[in-house]
């Protein structure tokens, strides 16, 4: 077969064995970055279906197309452009708005919801790189958030002071969490799914119970803490119009970290070759089971720093409901971003903006919220199967090119 044709299936030259190695639009095509892009986009086709079936006018429509195409076309065009310009309205840029402040608050609040993401999403991706399946990053986030919390209320410090100690009694509140499972892991070969799982259950118990103790409560009886002092809040970095605060730059040094951490430090390497062959590091002299709990332990850490946005940011108190769904929605920005700092950012970015959006289109549109729930979901979904979206778009599977490049007799036939 000749080189001009070899390039045009798609290969190239280059290959360290001395192959024809894949070409531009080959690794393109085999990359995760367009199996993340092609799994939001099929995800933004399974809501789009989703608020036609929703909308009104539609489904009436629908009932004479024949008679009238044009009315079902322009019913599918307003619905969903409606929904998706109040997306974009509610989650980047709001320019039906009347003041500056109001049209770029959206892009404010999307960051704002995206810190305690990104942090939890490191917590996740640092253990999936590992090897490991943390669940546990709603219990972690619950513990973060009872330490920090009872640092920023109970103790009396300078400003800046108290802000660190408020982070830093999240982290190790999370740390302490999250290291109870790597040592058992360690230690007896405990599924970590499975403590994991059954620590959230505690976490949120544990919570529960505090907020019933004077210690938490003052006198009062609601089921609220007393509030963080005004010395251990994040300060904001825009002023009183917007909620953005100095926690979604903790969350971008913390990627800057985690990124040193997992691909410039000794213990990153242990972290990366743990995951990726347990036994060969083992015999390389890598203490599986150190590592094991090292990663947990960081892991937890990251997630109860996450805790720190609702607590120190936003909230500015804990309430039963405090980690919200942040712990099991880090999962889903972990696998979206290929549990890499760069792209679990933009993952955290990405689900920050639909949070964000999802009331505005709710409220705009009539547009249930839960569609924006559908959304991730189905990202999770096409994330979880490469496969299944390499057979939709019909793109080649990572390394074809080495195996057709095996057999030429059979790719002279192809071609």
């Amino acid at each position: 077969m000749s080189e001009s044709a070899m390039t045009a299936s798609g290969g190239g030259t280059g290959a360290p064995d001395g192959s024809d190695g894949p070409g531009v639009l080959r690794r393109i095509a085999e990359s995760n970055a367009l199996m993340g892009v092609l799994a939001v986009f099929s995800a933004a086709v399974v809501g789009s279906v989703l608020i036609l079936v929703a909308d009104s006018e539609v489904r009436t429509t629908a009932g004479y197309l024949l008679a009238r195409p044009s009315d079902f076309l322009h019913a599918v065009a307003s619905a969903l452009t409606g929904a998706y310009s109040a997306l974009v309205r509610g989650g980047v840029f709001d320019w039906q708005a009347t003041t500056t402040a109001r049209m770029w608050r959206p892009a404010t609040e999307t960051l704002t919801v995206s810190a305690p993401l990104i942090l939890a999403g490191l917590g996740m991706a640092v253990a999936f790189r590992a090897g490991l399946f943390n669940v546990g990053g709603q219990g972690q986030i619950i513990l973060g958030a009872m330490a920090g919390g009872y640092v920023g209320f109970a103790w009396n410090l300078p400003a800046g002071l108290h802000v660190l100690a408020a982070m830093a009694g999240a982290a190790a509140g999370g740390a302490l969490w999250g290291g109870i499972v790597g040592v058992l892991k360690a230690t007896t070969g405990a599924s970590e799914v499975i403590t994991t799982i059954m620590l959230n259950s505690v976490a949120a118990y544990l919570l529960a119970h505090a907020l019933t103790t004077r210690a938490f409560i003052g006198d009062g009886t609601n089921p609220k803490s007393l509030p963080v002092g005004a010395s251990a809040q994040y300060p904001l970095l825009l002023g009183g119009p917007f909620r953005l605060h100095l926690g979604f730059v903790v969350a971008l040094v913390a990627a800057l970290c985690v990124w040193w951490l997992m691909e410039r430090s000794e213990f990153g390497f242990q972290f990366r070759a743990t995951g990726s062959n347990p036994q060969a590091a083992r015999t390389a002299g890598i203490s599986v089971p150190r590592v094991t709990a090292l990663v947990m332990t960081v892991s937890g850490a990251l997630c109860g720093l996450a805790a720190t946005g609702p607590v120190l940011g936003t909230q500015h108190n804990l309430t039963i409901s405090i980690a919200g769904s942040i712990g099991f929605d880090a999962m889903t920005v972990a696998l979206l971003g290929r549990s890499r700092p760069l792209g679990t950012v933009l993952a955290g970015l990405l689900f920050g903006a639909l949070s964000a959006g999802g009331t505005t289109m709710q409220a705009t549109t009539g547009t249930n919220i839960d569609i924006v729930l559908v959304l991730q979901s189905t990202i999770v979904l096409f994330i979880a199967a490469p496969p299944l979206v390499r057979a939709v778009y019909g793109l080649p599977a990572p390394g074809s090119w080495k195996r057709r490049a095996r057999r030429p007799d059979a790719t002279d036939q192809e071609a």
